[in-house]
C-alpha cells in the first residue's frame, strides 16, 4: 500500500526519529499509486500501473549534514537507514549556510484530494482515452497522447515536534493530433485534481480542430505583431517569470529584479496595471499542499498586484541574513485575468495572430528575462476580428517583462497545467524568423 493515512506516517516517522543519535534529525516520508496510458497512430502503444513508496532521513551533527534513503519499512531497515545517514554526516564538510529544523507548525486541511480521483480504475483510464480516440479516427486524424493519474501523500517529522502530512490527486492529459499528410497540427493539455473537471471528448474536439484548420499554412513576414496567446501559451512565458521572484538572486544581481548598483526591485511597477499574480494553496480550481518542502506553511501570497512586485520568496537562511519573513517559493500560481472569452478576444482584434502554445522555450538573458522559442500546433492569422487563415509557425524573441508591459486585454483566467492563467492579447509581440516545423 502506496498511501498511508496521517497516522500510519506519524507512527513510521516517530519509530525512525526514536533512532537518531544525531543533534538534529528530519525525516520525510512519501508514496504515491496510479496509472496511465500511452497511446499513438491512434492505438494504444503502453499501459500500466504505478505504486511506490520511500522514506528518506536527513541527520546533522553541528552544520554538518548527510541523508541517505530506504523503500523497506521494518524495524531494523529503519535503524539502518538512520545510521547510514550519521555516517555520511560525520564525513561531510561544514555547510556554512545551514539553518535549524523548524518548531513545531500549525497547518490547515489540505483541500488536494478527491477521493473519484483517488478511485479511477484501468477501465475508466481505457473509457476516457476511447473517447480521444473516436474523435480523432472521425476527423480522419492520427492521435498521440498520455494519461496519468496519480494519488499521492507526503510528510515530514523533525526531532523538534514538527509534524506535518498531506495528501493529494492528480489526473492529466494531453493529446497531439495530426493529418495524415503531417501539414497540420492540433494540441490541447490539461490537469485536474478532481477527474470529474475532465472531457477527453471535448479536448480532443478542440485539439482536431486545430489540426484541421492549420493544414493550409501560409508563410507571413516575421516581425512585430499582436498576439492573443492561449493559455497553454501564456503559461509557457509566465512560469519562467514566477521562478525570477527569488531574493537572493534579485539581491546578489543574477535576475530580472535585481536593481542596477545593488537591491532590488521590490515594490516597483515592473508591469502593466492590469497584471495580479498571487499563490494559494487553497484556491478551489488549483489546490495544492499547505507547508512547503522544509515544513514552512504555504499561505495565500500576493506577487503582483496592479503590476507592482510585491513579494519576493526567501530561503530560511537568506531570511535570517537579511532579518525577514521566510517566504516559500510560488505554487499554486494564479494570474487573475478578464470576463472576455478567447472568441471575445478574437472578434475584438483588427489584425493579429494567435497563438496555441509555444515549445522549446529557451533563455537568452536572465538579466531582462529574454527567451526565445517557437510557435506550434495551430498558429493563426486574424484580422477584423475573425480568424482568416493558418500561417507557419515562427520563432519569437520575447520577454515575459515586455509582454506583461504590453497586455492590451485579458480573457477570463482557467487552469493550464500547475498555474491558473487567462488568454492574453498583447502588442508588438516579436516574431524573429520562420520555421518549417508543423
Amino acid at each position: 500500500m502506496a498511501i498511508l493515512s496521517k497516522e500510519e506516517a506519524q507512527a513510521i516517522l516517530k519509530k525512525t526519529l526514536s533512532f537518531s543519535k544525531a543533534d538534529e534529525c528530519e525525516v520525510s516520508l512519501g508514496g504515491s499509486e496510479g496509472g496511465n496510458i500511452r497511446y499513438a497512430r491512434n492505438a494504444v502503444s503502453t499501459a500500466g500501473e504505478i505504486s511506490t513508496m520511500g522514506l528518506a532521513v536527513s541527520s546533522t551533527f553541528g552544520k554538518k549534514t548527510g541523508s541517505a534513503t530506504i523503500n523497506e519499512f521494518d524495524d531494523a531497515s529503519l535503524e539502518k537507514v538512520v545510521r547510514r545517514a550519521e555516517e555520511l554526516a560525520r564525513l561531510a564538510p561544514e555547510n556554512p549556510e545551514y539553518v535549524s529544523v523548524m518548531e513545531p507548525q500549525t497547518y490547515r486541511e489540505s483541500i488536494a484530494f478527491v477521493p473519484a480521483t483517488a478511485a479511477i480504475n484501468p477501465d475508466a483510464r481505457a473509457e476516457m482515452v476511447l473517447k480521444s480516440l473516436q474523435v480523432a479516427k472521425e476527423a480522419k486524424l492520427e492521435a498521440a497522447g498520455f494519461l496519468e493519474n496519480s494519488n499521492s501523500f507526503r510528510a515530514i517529522m523533525n526531532s523538534k515536534g514538527l509534524f506535518a502530512y498531506n495528501k493529494d490527486t492528480d489526473i492529466s492529459f494531453s493529446v497531439t493530433t495530426r493529418n495524415e499528410a503531417g501539414t497540420g497540427s492540433g494540441y490541447v493539455e490539461q490537469s485536474f485534481n478532481d477527474v470529474k473537471k475532465l472531457d477527453t471528448l471535448a479536448q480532443t474536439r478542440i485539439a482536431s480542430g486545430k489540426a484541421t484548420r492549420s493544414a493550409t499554412a501560409k508563410a507571413i513576414e516575421p516581425g512585430k505583431y499582436t498576439v492573443i496567446l492561449e493559455p497553454l501559451a501564456a503559461k509557457d512565458m509566465l512560469e519562467n517569470l514566477v521562478r525570477g521572484f527569488d531574493a537572493r538572486s534579485a539581491d546578489e544581481g543574477r535576475s530580472f529584479m535585481s536593481k542596477k548598483g545593488g537591491g532590488t526591485r521590490l515594490g516597483e511597477q515592473l508591469f502593466n496595471e492590469q497584471v495580479n499574480i498571487y499563490s494559494d494553496p487553497f484556491h478551489p480550481e488549483l489546490p495544492g499542499a499547505t507547508w512547503s518542502g522544509d515544513g514552512r506553511p504555504q499561505e495565500k501570497t500576493v506577487w503582483v498586484d496592479k503590476g507592482v512586485v510585491k513579494n519576493l520568496s526567501y530561503t530560511r537562511f537568506w531570511a535570517q541574513k537579511q532579518n525577514v519573513k521566510a517566504i516559500p517559493p510560488a505554487r499554486q500560481v494564479i494570474m487573475e485575468g478578464g470576463t472576455a472569452s478567447l472568441e471575445e478576444l478574437i472578434k475584438g482584434t483588427e489584425k493579429g495572430i494567435l497563438v496555441t502554445r509555444f515549445w522549446y522555450i529557451r533563455s537568452v538573458d536572465p538579466q531582462t528575462l529574454l527567451l526565445t522559442g517557437l510557435t506550434r500546433d495551430g498558429t493563426f492569422y486574424i484580422e477584423n476580428g475573425k480568424i482568416m487563415f493558418p500561417i507557419k509557425n515562427f520563432r519569437f524573441n520575447e520577454s515575459p517583462i515586455i509582454m506583461l508591459n504590453n497586455v492590451e486585454a485579458l480573457g477570463k483566467a482557467q487552469r493550464s497545467g500547475n498555474m491558473i492563467v487567462p488568454p492574453m492579447k498583447i502588442r508588438d509581440f516579436t516574431f524573429s524568423s520562420l520555421s518549417d516545423a508543423v
